[in-house]
């Protein structure tokens, strides 16, 4: 991007509104779902129940000691976050697109941080099934994360331009 103050913004802008949209639909969970049974839609493709994780993805770390799990589920993924987010506004290595799927990614790591340190757990809501086969229970902070996965993939497998010209060079 040419304009380093559109950078930031956008930037800014994809974080904030992925944080605005978790941390709304996880008040909405809490007051709607909570001490609720499970709802079913769509043949069982989609579920509706509250659950209160206080691990990562899939509860991993869970049953970590409080200090073990403040480290590694609160300091380390803020840190990260917070340089993530100056690469994104800073970086020349990436494109638009990359920068896009970046904020994505940090906005919905930030929203779970958020609930790690305000809640000490973090409100999924969320599930799939298919065939038999159902996803973890999730929350939009996730499908943030993934949608900025989705969004960096194809991006991954690209060759960086002038990288070969330049080693052809200089055999």
């Amino acid at each position: 991007m040419k304009n380093k103050w559109n950078r930031i913004l956008l930037v800014l802008g994809i974080i904030i509104a992925n944080i605005g949209l978790d941390q709304w639909t996880k008040v909405w969970a809490r007051e709607t779902l909570q001490f609720k049974p499970m709802e079913s839609y769509w043949n069982d493709f989609f579920r509706l129940i509250y659950v209160e994780n206080k691990g990562a993805f899939l509860s991993l770390g869970a049953d970590l000691s409080d200090g073990i799990r403040i480290l590694i589920l609160h300091f380390f993924p803020a840190i990260l976050l917070a340089a993530l987010t100056l690469y994104a506004m800073f970086s020349r290595a990436l494109n638009k697109w990359q920068i896009i799927g970046m904020s994505f990614i940090i906005g919905g790591g930030i929203s779970n941080v958020y609930d790690r340190i305000v809640y000490e757990a973090v409100t999924d809501f969320m599930n799939m099934g298919l065939f038999g086969v159902r996803t973890g229970i999730f929350n939009f902070a996730d499908v943030s994360i993934m949608v900025g996965l989705g969004i960096m993939l194809p991006f991954a497998f690209q060759k960086e331009p002038g990288k070969e010209e330049i080693k052809q060079e200089e055999e």
